[in-house]
């Protein structure tokens, strides 16, 4: 992966680079839902990352393969069986959380095989979305780029949504960072920003 490659990647997808601001060099990763790879060969440009990617299509396989990118072929759904309890440094679900069946398991055993995890998610409560819906139809953009009918999503949520799921299943929240492209945002964020990443780990 070249300087360029490494640019053009953080302009199509800023959760990247967050994502890689809080992971130390040499640290261990696994990405859930790692598509072709492409965040574990920015991750291993830009922070020298060890680790593997887990993905069920066939296509995203072989992508990964090309890109020289360890990957489990597996289901998500079924569970992280085959790994064992702290195998990981982090447990990365990168734009992945919203068409995931079961989501609380799913967490559990992400914080069960990492010592931290980060999920990016796009954010329900965006305004621009909230409007798609008050004028009666379902949002289509950048970040959710599908229509009703061909989604994978099942559980679209916004930044609030997320925390009281963290708050009723003890997961502790250890920093945030809400986007709209590039442009990080701190003044109402469920509101006016589109992409959200959380930093966590299991709570007491």
């Amino acid at each position: 992966m070249t300087q360029n490659d490494i640019t053009v990647l953080a302009a199509e997808r800023p959760d990247f680079a967050a994502i890689a601001a809080w992971i130390p060099r040499g640290a261990s990763v696994l990405d859930l839902g790692c598509g072709d790879g492409s965040l574990l060969r920015y991750l291993k440009k830009t922070r020298a990352v060890r680790g593997y990617g887990v993905e069920i299509s066939d296509l995203d396989i072989v992508s990964c393969i090309a890109n020289g990118v360890n990957v489990i072929q597996d289901d998500l759904e079924s569970g992280l069986e085959d790994f064992e309890d702290g195998s990981f440094d982090f447990v990365i679900l990168s734009q992945t959380l919203q068409a995931t069946r079961y989501t609380e398991a799913l967490i559990r055993e992400m914080l069960r095989v990492g010592r931290e995890g980060i999920v990016s998610f796009p954010n329900f409560g965006y305004w621009k979305n909230r409007l798609c819906v008050l004028r009666g139809n379902m949002p289509v953009s950048s970040e959710l780029p599908y229509q009703w009918y061909d989604t994978p999503n099942v559980h679209l949520c916004t930044l609030h949504d997320f925390e009281m799921f963290c708050d009723r299943y003890q997961v502790a929240i250890l920093d945030r960072r809400v986007m709209t492209g590039e442009r990080e945002v701190n003044l109402l964020p469920n509101l006016l920003g589109s992409t959200a990443v959380y930093r966590f780990q299991r709570g007491v």
